[in-house]
């Protein structure tokens, strides 16, 4: 079967962000995502008291939902005058937007790699098994990522934020791919399609699987995904069995 290749992303006039990413990548492979400082035209989430309302505003919006979400609220949790958090973001609308950065923050945990000098076989695994488990799944709150998806069809700048996270991941996977074809471990002549198809099942499989509430059911759909994934790759799942799984996420 002929595969259609996707749009390559590195042509996008439109995004930085791939620019950046390429450019990062030629550089130091994986360096970008060690640090994830990559400047996308965001507002760092470095300062911490920054970052707090905005790991508070995760917390009271998975709890009482996103309308019902306020500022006022977000300061009674942490017990201050919401003009500190108006300080920091003077709209719910801003800090939605900076909500929305540390998705990726916390996605782009799924790329940690011990030795980034040199991407081997095990590290591709570690990748797609982190992919395809529980953890990768609760990185971020289903309720919340999909209520912002919804805004994503109304609002411009949610949407090119969400283009930013999907565009970001398949980038560094295609990536991963790239060098374990050119040092020989998995032969994949087309990086970026496999990287595509990868997270088209990833994105399809946790948005049905989220509707499943039989836990055998789900467990079996998603090992039957994973197995998808790794022909795409064309590895063997029962020829890794002495390497060790290790996931550098923490939920």
């Amino acid at each position: 079967m002929v595969v259609n290749p996707i749009p390559n992303l590195f042509d996008s006039h439109k995004s930085k962000l791939t620019y950046t990413i390429y450019y990062l990548k030629l550089k130091k492979p994986f360096e970008h995502l060690a640090h994830h400082n990559i400047n996308m035209g965001r507002k760092s989430l470095k300062d911490t008291r920054q970052l707090e309302i905005v790991e508070i505003f995760y917390k009271v919006a998975r709890e009482e939902g996103y309308e019902n979400t306020s500022i006022a609220k977000i300061a009674k949790v942490m017990e201050v005058n919401p003009s500190l958090i108006l300080h920091y973001f003077t709209t719910k609308e801003d800090l939605t937007y900076a909500l929305i950065d540390y998705i990726l923050e916390r996605y782009l945990l799924i790329f940690t790699i011990e030795n980034k000098e040199k991407i081997v076989l095990s590290d591709l695994i570690n990748t797609i098994e982190t992919l395809f488990s529980k953890k990768w799944n609760l990185l971020f709150d289903d309720g919340l990522f999909y209520t912002f998806y919804a805004l994503a069809f109304r609002e411009e700048t949610i949407r090119e934020k969400y283009k930013t996270i999907l565009d970001s991941l398949r980038l560094a996977l295609a990536s991963m791919i790239e060098q374990c074809h050119t040092c020989n471990l998995i032969n994949v002549q087309d990086h970026q399609t496999a990287a595509d198809l990868i997270f088209v099942l990833v994105d399809g499989a946790y948005f049905y699987l989220s509707l499943e509430k039989d836990k055998e059911v789900y467990d079996q759909r998603l090992d039957y995904y994973k197995v998808k994934a790794y022909q795409i790759l064309g590895i063997d799942p029962s020829t890794f069995s002495n390497i060790s799984v290790v996931s550098y996420l923490t939920t």
